[in-house]
């Protein structure tokens, strides 16, 4: 009887022995040479198994950082694998991780999934005579069709590929980890995930890939990549600011007297907030009151001089079911919002005492909002600055024949507010988008700030001119239009030029005029009084008398003719 216990043990034993031999997927990723998370029921994420399952060693080798294989899994160079995600993420949205390969120098992927040489790029290797990598379209056949259990389609705990269309050109093979539970997934140079993080623990978060490309009647490891993630239950909030005249608006130093823009940035990728009642309440500091708007973007205007402090307080009102018990911490109670001044319709004011906690949570509906909040706060400068600038006249510079210097305008400016440093000048085009000469003078200006500001201009034309006067705080900018003519009209070199074509033309028409009165007159003869010979030169006389009418004008009561007797022609 003893023996037959003792045999019932080894049997015992012996079929122990490959369970606690057999790797599971927590044994399987690095954890960055820290412990393995473990998986904690309320972190179940959707669709993820935990990673207590057993790992097919066999199927999917593993290689730990080190190993020799890793410099010969790849031909021609090693893969490196890249993980990004849209970190920080609210609690409840959805988070996306984005893994993306990189091949070693001239190789590339091409629409089939194969990895060939870019023959465009100048390597050693690129000019081999076979034009692939990996010619995974060619061993298709030696993997059957899909779904097949009994052959290599399959992830490493055992679970067959999803045959969509297309998945024979996916050739990697991406496992996910994080939490305690992992993810496979079929991809092709690159592969995404997303996860809705409402069951997720708060705080920094660590994901891990692991790469494997197909191998002959086996997967080989290729790369394995971390990083780092973030989920909380603050809305992360940005603002740009940004001031007309403000010379550096990444300095945090602006303008008195000028309004100042504060457009407000919600980091929702997963767009978790479209439908939430969102509610932004202002206080800069300066004991101007407090403003609550529904509005992202804002304007105030500092009138003092001085450092202060930008607080804005975000909230968002999400409709939805009642939550159950959540392993987050309490949302932190915000101050109650005690509106002295709202600048717009659409602010809400809230009564004296009310608690943004506690405000919209028991919709008309009887259903329940889930309030999350976002904080942004920042120190502000407030300097003296360029308020305004002004062309208050133009004056064009004649210049004398003697003269060939190009032809300049006096620009007569004057400013509002302090005093510049310097001025700079920029001549374009009519439409004021394509510089041509930019000129920067420093300048010493007196208390009313009014200069005048020569400029010079090569050739004639239309220009468009911008000054920009600018101190160590600011820039103020005006624009105007010139046009260029030359020389002045009715100067000495243009007016000799008009008189000389002028009497050129009157000698060439009088010479004309001339010869041909000279040919008409130089064949007239006189009629002498003889009866006989009237007949005879009866057309010239007539012909001449025409002539003579059109070009010589004159009084006929003392033509010579009138004199004579009567009868006579």
């Amino acid at each position: 009887m003893a023996g037959f216990c003792y045999l019932l043990g080894l049997l015992l034993l012996a079929a122990r022995i490959p369970l606690h031999a057999a790797k599971r997927f927590r044994d399987v990723a690095s954890h960055g040479g820290a412990a393995a998370p473990v998986f904690r029921h309320q972190d179940r994420l959707q669709g993820w198994s935990p990673d207590q399952n057993t790992w097919n060693e066999k199927l999917y080798p593993v290689w730990r950082e080190g190993d020799s294989r890793w410099k010969s899994c790849w031909k021609g160079g090693q893969v490196r694998a890249l993980l990004t995600s849209d970190s920080p993420a609210l609690v409840g949205s959805n988070i996306t991780f984005v893994v993306s390969l990189v091949f070693p120098r001239c190789q590339k992927e091409v629409e089939s999934g194969d990895i060939v040489y870019d023959h465009s790029c100048k390597n050693d290797t690129a000019s081999s005579s076979d034009s692939y990598v990996y010619n995974w379209t060619m061993e298709e056949r030696d993997w059957g069709k899909c779904p097949n259990r009994s052959t290599h389609h399959v992830f490493p705990d055992g679970k067959p590929f999803p045959c969509h269309p297309g998945w024979k050109k996916k050739n990697f093979v991406y496992i996910f980890h994080t939490l305690g539970q992992y993810y496979p997934k079929l991809g092709r140079s690159s592969a995404a995930v997303s996860i809705n993080t409402a069951n997720m623990t708060l705080g920094p978060q660590l994901m891990e890939v692991n790469v494997y490309r197909r191998g002959h009647k086996t997967y080989v490891p290729v790369a394995s990549t971390r990083d780092i993630y973030t989920i909380t239950d603050e809305i992360p909030v940005f603002v740009n600011m940004s001031q007309k005249n403000d010379r550096n608006s990444s300095d945090d130093i602006f303008i008195k007297d000028l309004p100042v823009l504060f457009d407000v940035y919600l980091h929702d990728p997963s767009h978790f907030l479209n439908t939430s009642a969102i509610h932004y309440k202002w206080e800069f500091g300066d004991n101007s009151g407090l403003f609550v708007s529904n509005s992202a973007v804002f304007n105030h205007t500092y009138t003092l001089n001085g450092s202060f402090i930008l607080n804005l307080t975000v909230q968002a009102a999400v409709p939805g079911p009642c939550p159950g018990p959540s392993p987050s911490p309490p949302a932190p109670t915000s101050p109650p919002f005690i509106v002295s001044t709202v600048n717009s319709d659409a602010a809400i004011p809230l009564p004296p005492g009310a608690d943004l906690q506690d405000w919209g949570r028991d919709a008309p509906d009887g259903s329940c909002q889930i309030i999350r909040y976002g904080h942004f706060t920042a120190p502000l400068t407030i300097v003296e600055g360029i308020l305004e600038v002004n062309i208050i006249q133009m004056t064009n510079i004649q210049k004398s024949m003697s003269q060939t210097e190009d032809s300049a305008v006096d620009f007569v400016v004057t400013c509002q507010g302090n005093t510049p440093t310097d001025v700079c000048t920029v001549i374009s085009d009519p439409t004021c988008q394509w510089p041509q000469n930019t000129v920067c003078d420093p300048v010493e200006v007196n208390d009313q700030c009014l200069l005048t500001i020569r400029r010079a201009f090569r050739e004639n034309g239309m220009y468009c001119v911008n000054l920009t006067l600018g101190n160590e705080a600011s820039l103020a900018l005006t624009s105007t239009l010139v046009s260029i003519n030359g020389k002045a009209p009715g100067s000495p070199s243009r007016a000799g030029a008009g008189i000389l074509v002028s009497i050129g033309a009157l000698v060439i028409f009088t010479v004309l005029l001339t010869l041909f009165v000279y040919k008409r007159y130089k064949e007239f003869k006189l009629i002498e009084s003889c009866p006989g010979k009237v007949g005879k030169n009866n057309g010239l006389d007539v012909s001449f008398q025409k002539e003579k009418t059109v070009f010589f004008p004159a009084n006929n009561e003392k033509d010579p003719l009138l004199k004579r007797e009567p009868g006579i022609v």
